[in-house]
């Protein structure tokens, strides 16, 4: 196989591998951005309506990085058991989708907590947005049960570019903390 985009193929054929890399993935991405206290900068902020309890984020990503990897798992079984070049084939693309996907995924608290870039968030969220569109016409195709498994990450995705825009828009497209420290 030619290099490529993509995790390990050991991590999409092993069922365990492919749930803990994306949850153990997001759990150390928010262990080092929540050294600038992430949550007091969440409760800082100005809230657009609907907004969770930011205790929130923890259970519900915890459960969505499960389900995603899982549909990795899933789907790269399904493609491994078909006879049907075209379905392997594509499911080398979704490997690679869904390794962007992630990668992207995994960016964005940085840019949103981290470097307090709420703008810049809202980029990569609607490439991220769009990434996951795109995996999420590959399963269509080659795995239904990956892509209903997805489909709860994908709405959670369209919840969280609004707050994202939102909370960009009512803090002037800043952070309190980073206001502060540019003043």
């Amino acid at each position: 196989m030619p290099w490529s985009f993509a995790l390990p193929q050991g991590v999409f054929t092993s069922p365990l591998l492919s749930i803990a890399t994306p949850v153990l993935g997001g759990t150390a991405v928010a262990l080092l951005v929540n050294r600038n206290k992430t949550q007091k900068t969440y409760r800082d902020l100005r809230q657009p309506p609907l907004n969770p309890p930011a205790w929130l984020f923890a259970p519900v990503w915890t459960v969505l990085y499960g389900m995603m990897g899982y549909a990795a798992h899933h789907a790269t079984k399904t493609a491994a058991s078909s006879v049907s070049l075209a379905v392997r084939d594509a499911n080398e693309t979704a490997q690679a989708l869904y390794t962007s996907q992630l990668a992207l995924n995994f960016l964005w608290m940085p840019l949103f907590f981290g470097v307090g870039r709420p703008a810049t968030a809202l980029g990569d969220m609607a490439l991220l947005v769009g990434n996951v569109t795109l995996l999420l016409a590959n399963w269509w195709t080659t795995d239904r049960t990956a892509f209903w498994l997805m489909t709860p990450y994908y709405a959670w995705l369209g919840y969280a570019t609004y707050l994202n825009a939102s909370v960009g828009y009512l803090n002037g497209w800043a952070l309190p903390d980073k206001k502060r420290s540019e003043e």
